[in-house]
């Protein structure tokens, strides 16, 4: 039985099936199917590729790969961190891999890490299949794993985070929710003052409407908020937006060195990120610009 957004070629070749809309898409080859189940909530796949190494798709999107993970959890994480500087309570909404959790316990700061994952065989699955992704961060002290729709725990919650990072699959099925003005008003609620907002915004050229309607929704909600670009390969579509929302305007455009001193004195070694990434990441195309409210 052929799994769920795959096909056999012509030779009898596996390959998984990526469709982001109707008129786009993308294949990777099957080298070894390890996965491919429903949970409860979602539909689960994970094969190697000789490209990407491990994949892992869900609902027929690609979240992660051993090739290029790297890049989306430090700029998710570490863009932030570095831009609030003091940070010491984080909450993700998603990150059920565990890479964004590791890349936060980087940060001798941070004292409280919370988890609200709404799907735990997520979390289980990536503990047994996707170790290296997670390194162990989900044992970390520092952690308290929540299994809770994220929509319903910002809104019924009252405990104020320093840095929220939304760490979400595709704006469709269970995650279209987190794309919303409601939850991001919800969100502000739950930010400590000084705090700081990080949402996947979606692939720019196929989530265009995401990137316009998350700027409008900042806009209203937020004293200041812009979109920085990362690029990973195995997300195909081009250039993926990360919004980015604070009431304090020291947070979005530290003054010159900060970020600098900041990274120095952090003593980490990173594949992607680096103060000059972190900077020119908010240097968007013009196209891009002319999506964003002001």
């Amino acid at each position: 039985m052929i799994p769920k957004y795959c096909f056999k070629d012509d030779e009898g070749q596996l390959w998984f099936k990526e469709s982001l809309t109707p008129s786009v898409g993308n294949s990777l080859r099957v080298d070894e199917l390890i996965y491919a189940e429903d949970s409860d909530l979602q539909h689960l796949i994970l094969f190697d590729n000789e490209t990407h190494g491990r994949v892992l798709a869900i609902d027929g999107l690609v979240q992660v790969s051993m090739s290029d993970e790297f890049i989306y959890h430090e700029m998710v994480t570490h863009v932030p961190l570095l831009a609030h500087g003091s940070a010491k309570s984080v909450l993700i909404v998603g990150g059920g891999d565990g890479g964004a959790m590791r890349e936060i316990q980087r940060h001798p700061g941070v004292e409280r890490i919370v988890l609200a994952e709404i799907d735990g065989d997520v979390i289980t699955f990536s503990r047994k299949w996707l170790p290296k992704v997670s390194k162990g961060s989900f044992d970390d002290s520092r952690v308290e794993i929540k299994i809770v729709d994220g929509v319903d725990y910002m809104k019924t919650g009252d405990e104020l985070f320093d840095l929220i990072i939304i760490d979400s699959s595709d704006p469709v099925g269970p995650s279209a929710v987190l794309f919303t003005e409601e939850f991001y008003a919800s969100c502000h609620k739950r930010l400590a003052e000084g705090g700081i907002l990080v949402t996947q915004s979606g692939l720019a050229s196929v989530h265009s409407d995401v990137v316009e309607n998350t700027s409008e929704y900042f806009s209203r909600i937020f004293k200041h908020h812009g979109f920085y670009a990362i690029t990973v390969p195995t997300f195909s579509g081009g250039v993926m937006t990360l919004g980015f929302a604070t009431d304090d305007e020291s947070r979005i455009a530290p003054a010159a060195g900060v970020i600098e001193e900041r990274f120095a004195a952090l003593d980490i070694d990173t594949r992607y990120y680096s103060p000059a990434v972190h900077r020119g990441a908010f240097a968007l195309p013009r196209s891009l610009e002319a999506l964003l409210k002001r």
